[in-house]
């Protein structure tokens, strides 16, 4: 029912900036606390971020201060913006989604995305 295709990803070098955008179809992300996760070579997932229902959001430490998440229900997709990049953001990034009614975490998503490839580098 519900799919998530992400977009955005690139080569960037460290300081840089870049958007990536979960764009959703099938239903509409408004039943739906949105996460977005990554993986590093050699590395486990980790959740970045993420925004609930109500627009509340969580940042994993390593990224907080400089990742935005963000959600714009009337085109059905959510944002990440992500400045002061580092070699260390490098990984596949995936966004998945959760029907919650309120708040959001990293555990529990039932839906994801395809991934789409950040690379931070001089």
């Amino acid at each position: 029912q519900l799919q998530l295709v992400e977009s955005g990803g690139g080569l960037v070098q460290p300081g840089g900036s870049l958007r990536l955008s979960c764009a959703a179809s099938g239903e509409t992300l408004n039943y739906y606390a949105i996460g977005w996760f990554r993986q590093a070579p050699g590395k486990e997932r980790e959740g970045v971020s993420c925004i609930s229902r109500g627009n509340s959001a969580n940042y994993a430490d390593s990224v907080k201060g400089r990742f935005t998440i963000s959600r714009d229900n009337a085109k059905n997709t959510v944002y990440l913006l992500m400045n002061s990049l580092k070699p260390e953001d490098t990984a596949v990034y995936y966004c998945a989604a959760v029907r919650k009614l309120f708040g959001c975490g990293f555990i529990d998503y039932d839906y994801w995305g395809q991934g789409t490839q950040v690379s931070v580098s001089s």
